[in-house]
């Protein structure tokens, strides 16, 4: 008590050192989760044990996943489409993409189910409920670091080098997927609670995903097949995240004397700027739907 004094005047308490039931409720929606971040550390960490819980490779799944998902798509587009003659470095281009796409899919998908499989801790407890689906993103984003290191080592293997553009592409990338996701996760977790049947349309919306973006094709095969619509597929966040990614990593393992060159849209830093606005947009329209649904939740559980 001597050293707390000693560090605040007296009366001054920051609420993310108190335990979740003393911590005033002054603050509510996402705001109160910032506040009770010792309380999202905790989940953040149960959520990722509970995944490993019995599991001999622990970890190593957060590779082995990613990885198996590269082999499939790597053996069927690239070997027996032959799509790699087409796409230089076609490993580190499908590569890029599914990481990104992993972290999006396993953010709305974990999110979605969020509140309902924490039905005993909604019930019981007096927290904010943005928690869980706040707290799915952050394991995502934890079983990012795994698939980028991954992803280092395979485009340093081709001779890439990084620079200050695809660096600032990357960040904007995930930063992008962040806000995205976790607007969906609150979104789709809230709908959830009152219909069981998001999860599965969840489901299905994560197949189309893939296919969405360009991972197993090129952003020139889709300018070059549409022509003047072509534009209007940049509207799609999760693909200029994809493509800001691959700017990253994809652009800068091809070698400058290789005749197939990457193509990406132009302007894609100012691009990616826009759609972090609009993963704003959609975040805030997933937190005010969800403050609106939040107090019939623990009743439809």
């Amino acid at each position: 008590m001597t050293d707390l004094a000693e560090r605040r005047p007296l009366g001054e308490v920051d609420e993310a050192d108190l335990p979740p039931m003393v911590a005033p409720s002054s603050v509510t929606g996402l705001k109160a989760v910032v506040k009770r971040r010792y309380l999202l550390r905790l989940l953040v960490r149960r959520e990722i044990s509970a995944r490993y819980q019995g599991s001999i490779l622990g970890l190593l799944w957060s590779y082995i996943n990613p990885l198996s998902q590269f082999c499939i798509y790597f053996f069927i587009m690239g070997t027996i489409f032959a799509l790699h003659e087409n796409i230089p470095n076609f490993a580190i281009h499908i590569f890029s993409a599914i990481v990104i796409v992993h972290f999006f899919t396993e953010t709305m998908g974990a999110g979605t189910r969020s509140i309902v499989r924490n039905r005993q801790i909604v019930q019981k407890m007096a927290m904010p409920r943005e928690m869980f689906p706040v707290a799915t993103m952050l394991t995502s984003l934890y079983h990012v670091g795994p698939q980028v290191v991954i992803l280092v080592i395979a485009s340093a293997f081709y001779g890439w080098v990084p620079d200050l553009y695809g660096m600032a592409a990357m960040v904007l990338a995930i930063v992008i997927i962040m806000l995205l996701g976790t607007g969906f996760a609150l979104l789709l977790s809230a709908a959830n609670v009152f219909f069981r049947d998001v999860g599965s349309a969840v489901n299905i919306l994560m197949n189309m995903i893939r296919f969405g973006v360009p991972m197993i094709y090129s952003y020139e095969m889709v300018s070059e097949r549409f022509g003047e619509v072509a534009p209007y597929y940049v509207w799609n966040p999760i693909a200029d995240a994809v493509m800001l990614f691959q700017r990253a990593f994809w652009v800068g393992s091809v070698a400058e004397d290789n005749p197939n060159q990457p193509v990406l849209p132009d302007n894609l830093l100012v691009l990616g700027l826009i759609m972090v606005g609009v993963s704003m947009v959609v975040l805030a329209i997933g937190q005010l739907v969800f403050s609106r649904l939040e107090g019939k939740i623990p009743e439809r559980l």
